[in-house]
């Protein structure tokens, strides 16, 4: 039982260290030190639900509709890249305020967001679903996987967006922020074109 959730933790630890779409906005959310226990919370309770579900056997359900896929792959595109074009607009314009000057978002927006991120993204359900719920069946003891890829999940997003909170306070001046949100838009806008070419 050990070796399948040190087996599940160590999957998912690599698939979820990545860069992408979700992993960003933790970390934005993080430095601006705002709704991060909201936020992580959501990422690693989608990811447990998503894994399960893969567990379950709706992967492959999912496998056999690729109309499904096909429609959460454009939608996510058109997602990433509309927030591409709001990051990228936070950090050309000169007169950016630092993210602490702003007013804080609203938790109901924040989680809505999150939830976006989460859910129109489909290699969260390629990750989760599809392999981490695929790789689960080889195991004898598929549930106890399952939780320890959960666990992995639950410890990432915790580290992410508390080692970002802690970091804040230093990374308080606009020039670091605008680098950030240029960056953060040359991902999302390279996800939503890897999703369109896949």
């Amino acid at each position: 039982m050990v070796a399948s959730a040190l087996a599940g933790f160590s999957l998912s630890v690599a698939l979820i260290v990545a860069i992408g779409a979700q992993n960003a906005f933790v970390l934005r959310q993080g430095l601006r030190r705002e709704h991060v226990v909201p936020v992580v919370l959501t990422c690693a309770v989608s990811d447990a639900l998503l894994i399960g579900a893969g567990i379950a056997g709706v992967g492959a359900l999912v496998a056999d509709r690729p109309g499904l896929l096909t429609a959460v792959r454009w939608g996510g595109a058109a997602f990433l890249l509309c927030y591409a074009v709001l990051a990228a607009r936070r950090a050309l314009r000169p007169d950016a305020l630092r993210p602490a000057d702003r007013p804080p978002s609203r938790l109901r927006t924040t989680l809505l967001a999150c939830l976006a991120f989460t859910y129109l993204n489909p290699h969260v359900y390629l990750d989760t679903v599809l392999l981490l719920g695929g790789v689960a069946q080889q195991h004898p003891h598929r549930w106890v996987f399952g939780a320890g890829a959960a666990t992995a999940s639950l410890a990432w997003f915790t580290a992410l967006g508390a080692g970002a909170y802690r970091l804040g306070p230093l990374l308080a001046r606009t020039a670091v922020w605008r680098v950030l949100d240029g960056v953060i838009a040359v991902v999302m806008a390279g996800l939503a074109a890897a999703l369109v070419l896949a």
